[in-house]
């Protein structure tokens, strides 16, 4: 599962010991994933620890970035972060084909 993703912030991971490189770094719980109409994700849905570097908070529609492109927004390749919220979603619109 690599790439971008809409998903819903369910909450707050705190590390109070962890790999130097992530110190500072606030984590969030994301539930992967969207309703039907654009509401909350399937209960099933996949939850992941993931850097937040915009300022999201619990509840918000948020895009995530999975893999690679997680690393790549940090600018620090050798970073140890598969998951990195990348922007808060104001509007989502879905349109049915």
């Amino acid at each position: 599962m690599l790439g971008m993703y809409i998903g819903k912030v369910i909450g707050t991971a705190v590390a109070t010991r962890k790999v130097e490189e992530l110190v500072g770094q606030k984590f969030l719980l994301v539930k992967i994933g969207i309703g039907e109409t654009g509401g909350a994700p399937p209960p099933a849905a996949p939850v992941h620890v993931a850097a937040d570097t915009v300022g999201a908070g619990v509840g918000e529609t948020v895009i995530i970035a999975l893999g690679g492109a997680a690393r790549e927004i940090t600018g620090n390749q050798g970073l140890p972060l598969d998951a990195a919220v990348i922007g808060i979603v104001s509007n989502l619109e879905i349109h049915d084909e």
